[in-house]
């Protein structure tokens, strides 16, 4: 029971399950629902209330995060793209996602593209498909648009599964994803305004089994480890408050994000596992399920390396956001190849200079094992941040 254990306990707990890539949870899971469907959910946001709405399991696609050795993948992908399309197809490669029946790519870059067909084409029993985001999001087609690829795809489960989704349950599933956003937000406010109560390693390691645990399982957790948090006995530290940037898709190694606090930093906002909190504010619950989802993406999407925008450009996001959590400084935090974060980067750090807002930037990948000198870089940051502030 999570009464009986100390939050420190459960963060361990919780941490052993989201290491293991042998996806112990959907294991579980499909032992309990005979004949359930699981949809794997490749990064970095795709709508996971359609699948809910069927009665399938959601799962997040992360990779392996240096856990397997690419020993196979490499003879099916270029050895120079990003880690976490490496070691997804090495998982796929090894059978550790054959109780995966559904495997969706989100068109968040070319990469994405590509290992969506190489999916098919090396698993023709798994059903696949690849997700076309609105590009112009200011014509007035692009929520039509966005509507009939939600369409689309639900039709896919439906086909698999051979029954119908009711709007009802939709909106079920919406309400119940509605939830449990909120909930999330309420842990990034807590690291916001309270950071010595919730490291961001924790913080993560929360987030994380949401990617893995039906929403409700997860929302129950959320709601019993809440209170938990106000009542830590912890003392704020003299640290510099940074937000971490470029970390939307691939994730960087826990270790890197501990060593990044170790060295005297608090991440008060950051990148990580967008999903969680795509949204500003609830989805709309009336009318049209299918529509309320496709003007929440156009209208109310926080801004990201791999998401069209209109006349607002992501600088000017990007900047608020600093403000809004009183950022001392920002670290470009990107996996190596992944050229969305790496383009951003040149416009966000010139904004920065402009801005007068301290920086520092560095790149990993999943099988990175070494962090001295990464600890040593920030180290140093945060001197010259608190020397001239």
């Amino acid at each position: 029971m999570i009464e009986s254990k100390s939050f420190e306990e459960l963060i361990e707990q919780y941490r052993d399950i989201i290491d293991d890539v042998s996806f112990p949870t959907v294991k579980e899971w499909k032992s309990k629902h005979a004949g359930g469907k699981v949809v794997g959910m490749f990064p970095v946001y795709t709508p996971l209330e359609l699948p809910h709405a069927m009665g399938m399991l959601p799962v997040g696609l992360f990779g392996a995060g240096g856990r397997v050795e690419i020993d196979h993948a490499d003879s099916r992908i270029q050895s120079f793209v990003c880690s976490i399309a490496r070691s997804t197809l090495e998982l796929g490669l090894r059978d550790m996602t054959k109780d995966f029946d559904v495997l969706w790519f989100p068109s968040i870059c070319d990469v994405a593209r590509n290992l969506s067909g190489i999916w098919s084409s090396n698993f023709p029993n798994q059903q696949v498909s690849y997700i076309h985001f609105p590009q112009n999001m200011t014509s007035p087609a692009a929520i039509t648009h966005y509507r009939t690829e939600l369409r689309r795809l639900l039709s896919n489960l439906e086909e698999l599964d051979g029954k119908k989704a009711t709007g009802a349950a939709i909106v079920s599933s919406i309400q119940a994803y509605n939830q449990n956003r909120a909930l999330c937000e309420q842990l990034y406010a807590i690291k916001r305004d309270t950071p010595w109560l919730l490291s961001t390693y924790e913080a993560y390691v929360l987030l994380r089994l949401a990617t893995m645990t039906p929403v409700e399982e997860h929302t129950r957790i959320l709601q019993d480890i809440l209170p938990m948090i106000a009542t830590r006995n912890r003392k704020p530290r003299d640290y510099v408050r940074v937000m971490i940037e470029g970390s939307f898709c691939e994730q960087p190694p826990l270790e890197l994000i501990q060593v990044i606090e170790e060295a005297g930093c608090y991440i008060v906002d950051d990148d990580l596992l967008m999903h969680t909190r795509w949204f500003h504010g609830d989805v709309m619950t009336n009318g049209d399920p299918l529509l309320a989802l496709a003007e929440s993406y156009i209208h109310q999407s926080r801004y990201s390396s791999v998401r069209h925008y209109g006349n607002k450009p992501r600088k000017e996001q990007f900047v608020q956001k600093i403000r809004a959590g009183k950022v001392d400084g920002v670290i470009f935090n990107a996996p190596k190849f992944c050229e969305p974060a790496l383009l951003d980067y040149v416009v966000l750090k010139d904004e920065l200079e402009k801005q007068g807002i301290a920086y520092l930037a560095f790149e990993y990948e999943e099988k990175m094992g070494v962090f001295e000198s990464i600890r040593t870089q920030v180290e140093t940051f945060v001197e010259s941040v608190l020397f001239f502030s």
